[in-house]
């Protein structure tokens, strides 16, 4: 019983890891592309955030003739919201402000992608900085299931 434990306990930290390592977080859009990066750019607003910019990857491919699947990163922030982060470690600002990827799948299904505010507390060796960490991650995660769901 004991091995069993030890081999299940083996394979969490395997898998919570390798989610830390990927650093991204797929959200499934019941939208297509367009919609989805409309509402979430709607639902950013009304939470206050600014956003900085929307680049519609795929229709400058296009315009260089190079066929993408609908790809759009929009950016997007809150002073607010991100510099108590760069104040617990200043070098995190090289991933501010905030980018939210919206793309299609090679099955035709609609995601949106942000980087797990985990990985940026791993990545920049954050540290005393839990409260600031789950507030980031509350906010992206409802703002993503707000813009992705029916």
């Amino acid at each position: 019983m004991q091995k069993l434990t030890v081999t299940m306990l083996a394979i969490l930290i395997t898998i919570i890891s390798s989610c830390l390592t990927d650093g991204m977080i797929d959200v499934k859009s019941s939208y297509g592309v367009t919609e989805t990066g409309d509402r979430l750019e709607s639902v950013l607003k009304e939470k206050g955030m600014t956003v900085f910019n929307r680049i519609r990857h795929s229709e400058a491919a296009e315009e260089a003739g190079i066929e993408l699947r609908e790809t759009e990163l929009i950016i997007f922030g809150n002073p607010a919201v991100g510099s108590p982060l760069m104040k617990c470690q200043q070098s995190v600002a090289i991933d501010l402000p905030q980018k939210a990827l919206i793309w299609k799948d090679s099955a035709g299904e609609t995601w949106i992608s942000y980087n797990n505010p985990r990985y940026l507390e791993e990545r920049h060796s954050i540290s005393n900085c839990e409260e600031v960490i789950s507030k980031i991650e509350d906010a992206l995660a409802g703002i993503t299931k707000a813009s992705a769901t029916k």
